[in-house]
């Protein structure tokens, strides 16, 4: 089965993205991002998005109860069903979900996080945590009935409440606990760059080791998803592609050789 990522930024060609999966005989999941929208919503809705970066060098979102109604309504709202309307308009029978429904993805709160400010370490708490489980059987249920599940956050606490995680965590859980065989990430860039400012310096093949040692040497966001990706490694199962998301046929290619191979 395979697992595909499509990133939250503006310019990846959704509807080519899902003509192309209407063309694979396997099943599939995908997992969406909306940072973009969300970002959008927040400005026109005059909430100022706050990022954190933690002591140990990982950038996040800062998720308080504003910022989480925003992820409502731009991730599971309005981007959810606009993937979901491309599906069944490609005769792909998609189901929008969030980690919420069902306890889809099952999370844990975090415990705070450590942060620098004017020479003092704080701790700041919020609506975010990290998955912890997937249920497993609802995604089999739906996968045994037809249906192509389309997730993205919140994700839900041991509380019941709605909160803010990373997909790319996501994504390394449920590779963790399904069947999964090909994860697919398509994002704005031909791959992973060595430069990010020079789409020529696309690495076409990388290790997990490789990986380990990029993200050792790197801060902010990119950090956070190298992490992820290592994680997504260590099961030793799952092939791994980082690919654009912004051509034609962003799939098929991407299944083809192009973007940025990790096994």
């Amino acid at each position: 089965m395979m697992l595909i990522k499509i990133g939250g930024g503006e310019q990846i060609n959704l509807p080519a993205v899902i003509a192309d999966l209407a063309e694979q005989a396997q099943p599939f999941i995908v997992v969406h991002g909306a940072n973009v929208l969300r970002d959008q919503l927040a400005e026109r809705l005059g909430m100022e998005k706050t990022v954190l970066t933690s002591v140990s060098g990982y950038s996040s979102v800062f998720s308080d109860q504003d910022a989480i109604d925003v992820i409502l309504m731009s991730y599971s709202g309005l981007r959810n069903k606009q993937i979901v309307e491309l599906c069944q308009r490609r005769d792909i029978n998609a189901i929008g979900l969030t980690g919420l429904d069902g306890r889809l993805v099952q999370g844990e709160r975090n415990k705070g996080i450590r942060v620098r400010e004017n020479g003092k370490t704080l701790i700041k708490r919020d609506l975010s945590g990290k998955p912890r489980s997937i249920n497993a059987s609802l995604l089999q249920l739906l996968l045994d009935n037809g249906y192509c599940p389309v997730l993205t956050i919140p994700i839900v606490d041991e509380k019941g409440y709605a909160i803010n995680s990373e997909n790319d965590d996501i994504v390394a859980q449920l590779a963790a606990e399904l069947d999964i065989d090909t994860v697919l990430q398509l994002i704005e860039a031909p791959g992973f760059l060595d430069d990010p400012d020079d789409e020529g310096s696309l690495v076409t093949q990388m290790s997990a080791a490789e990986l380990a040692t990029r993200e050792a040497a790197v801060e902010g966001r990119i950090k956070r998803k190298l992490l992820a990706l290592t994680r997504l490694c260590q099961g030793g199962k799952t092939k791994i592609i980082i690919a654009d998301g912004r051509g034609e046929h962003p799939v098929a290619d991407a299944l083809n050789g192009s973007g940025t191979h990790i096994q």
